[in-house]
Formats: C-alpha cells, structure tokens, sequence
C-alpha cells in the first residue's frame, strides 16, 4: 500500500530549523531535527509521498516571518518545498491534487465543521490538514500526519486494513 506523510507546521518548522521552533511535542515524544531528519529519511527509504498543505505552508511561512534572526534563509529553504510540490519533484505530491479541498461545497462543509472542531481546541489550519489527511486515506493511501501536536495526530485516518487474497484453485 502507497504511503503518504502528511506534514503539519510543527515537524516543518523543526525540520527547516526555524528559529524558537527546535522542538515539538509533549515531553513524552518530542520531536527534534535529529528525529525529524531520521523520520523523514526513512519515509523517502519506504517511497512515500510528502504532501505540503496549504496551512503548514501558510503557518510555517509566518514563524519564519516573525523569527529573531535566519529569516531570509529559512524562508528560501520553504519556497524550495514549496516549488518541490507546485512541481511534484518526487517525494512531493503535487500540490494541485488538493485543490478539491478548496471548491464551494468543500469550503461550505469547512465552514459547517469547523465550529465543533474548534470546540474540541482544533485550529481551522489544523482542521484542513485533516481534510488534506481524510483526502488521501479515501484514495486508498497508508495516511500519517507527522506533527508534535498531539490533537491533530488524533484525527490521523485508520490506516485501511488489507484483504488477503485468496488462492484460486
């Protein structure tokens, strides 16, 4: 089964080493750049496919913007992921692909869940990337959203299980 990494603007911060932003998660799995980068090498080793969403990118774009110092480099290195997925340069999924996400109808339904999703302390950026997610689990892909927060990674899609196939006699 093709596997796709959902990242969320935690793990993307820690990984293009934004200043204030070396770290995510509880203390009980904390995420750092070494376990980011061994994370996401073993993912390119597995061929999975990175998908970028729109709020990662927006999220991540204004840590960078709002950083002490390296915001000129840090912000050159996420314009480089973002033309990765505007071009699909493997592993990137092509950032098209969500574009689904954003008609009237899929906005409308945004707007009708979003509120008792915010009741429960899930931000609207958080709750597209679980769109993003739900989009690729029902196209029949092994989904893991990689994040340090802990009640986003709580909305990552079952993974489906496999049917055995059967022997023909």
């Amino acid at each position: 089964m093709k596997k796709v990494l959902v990242l969320d603007t935690s793990i993307l911060c820690v990984w293009l080493q934004v200043p204030g932003k070396d770290s995510c998660g509880p203390d009980s799995d904390r995420w750092d750049k070494q376990r980011v980068d061994e994370r996401i090498k073993a993912a390119v080793k597995d061929r999975a496919t990175f998908v970028l969403p729109l709020a990662t990118i927006i999220e991540t774009g204004n840590h960078i913007s709002q950083a002490a110092h390296s915001r000129k480099e840090r912000a050159e290195a996420l314009a480089d992921l973002i033309n990765k997925s505007a071009d699909q340069t493997s592993p990137w999924a092509a950032f098209s692909e969500q574009s689904i996400l954003w008609t009237p109808d899929k906005l409308k339904k945004l707007a009708e869940d979003w509120p008792n999703l915010a009741a429960k302390k899930l931000s609207l950026g958080d709750a597209t990337i679980k769109d993003v997610a739900e989009y690729y689990a029902q196209a029949g892909y092994a989904v893991e959203i990689l994040t340090g927060d802990q009640g986003l990674k709580a909305y990552e899609p079952m993974m489906p299980v496999e049917t055995p196939r059967r022997r023909q006699r």
